[in-house]
């Protein structure tokens, strides 16, 4: 039971990194129709809904100072969703994933104590460089959308310092209604402002909520059915892979193809987010 327990976990967190990345794919293709803001409003406001009807936070309503954390945590969610969309409207998903994981890997390379186990931070920092955008180049990548990646990873750390933060102050799923909710605070009249209204259009509600239910409330159901049976530290090892996977979904959906030195440098993202999450476990 115990080993059907722990593969129906690691099915559902390669199940939530492809919801996510492929739900990322399809958002991209409402760009033309509403652009990255409007596409993030609609997706972060229908998130809000869906999550409010699963978790129904208002049977554990914060108090006083958990507010400060969950509207913290919430600005770095909606801000993490708004950069990376912006990012991948002008440089391919994969690359953009690479190195907006720069964030989350940080964090992790923080909890290194060993001189030894700065090899990661080499590995980090060589992948970054090598995505980093070539000016002269025929398929250079804009300097704007490798700039909204990296502050995304900016983002991202703060979703994971705060959000953890959050949750310790106001346990359970509410907290990510909360946090969703903040985020849709900002982001719905930001998208309403940004497509002169016609983020209201009835005939993309549809696909609002399509890619709120593949971009958040399926992958976030699929991770807590994961992390109820899997240690921490094997969820962290698998999400270590989400560059690879945004990279494939860019591929297969948005037909966005890589250089070999671009899958080269995804893979030292990758490989130093493995050694930095073993390492920061055994220390």
């Amino acid at each position: 039971m115990q080993a059907r327990a722990l593969f129906i976990a690691i099915l559902s967190v390669f199940g939530a990194m492809c919801a996510i990345q492929f739900g990322a794919s399809f958002a991209k293709q409402l760009f033309p129709l509403v652009g990255p803001v409007g596409t993030s409003a609609l997706r972060v406001g229908f998130s809000a809904l869906i999550l409010w009807l699963v978790f129904r936070p208002w049977r554990q309503w914060p108090r006083g100072r958990h507010w400060r954390a969950i509207s913290v945590y919430g600005s770095c969610l909606g801000g993490m969703m708004l950069l990376l969309y912006l990012a991948i409207e002008t440089i391919p998903l994969g690359i953009a994933v690479a190195l907006e994981f720069t964030g989350p890997l940080l964090v992790a390379l923080l909890s290194i104590r060993r001189a030894r186990d700065s090899l990661w931070i080499v590995l980090a920092v060589g992948g970054v460089i090598t995505l980093l955008p070539d000016l002269s180049g025929v398929n250079a990548l804009d300097p704007r959308g490798v700039a909204y990646a990296l502050a995304a990873g900016g983002c991202w750390a703060g979703y994971i310092l705060f959000g953890q933060k959050a949750g310790n102050l106001a346990p359970g799923g509410g907290t990510v209604a909360l946090g969703m909710t903040v985020a849709a605070l900002y982001l719905v009249p930001a998208g309403y402002v940004a497509t002169d209204g016609a983020l209201l259009q009835w005939q993309l509600l549809p696909l609002g909520i399509a890619v709120a239910l593949i971009s958040s409330a399926i992958p976030y159901s699929l991770e807590m059915i994961a992390l109820r049976n899997m240690p921490k530290q094997t969820f962290s090892v698998m999400m270590s892979l989400e560059p690879a996977v945004a990279a494939m979904a860019g591929l297969l959906v948005l037909d966005e193809q890589l250089a070999l030195r671009q899958w080269l440098a995804i893979g030292m993202v990758i490989t130093a987010s493995l050694g930095s999450t073993l390492s920061a476990k055994r220390h």
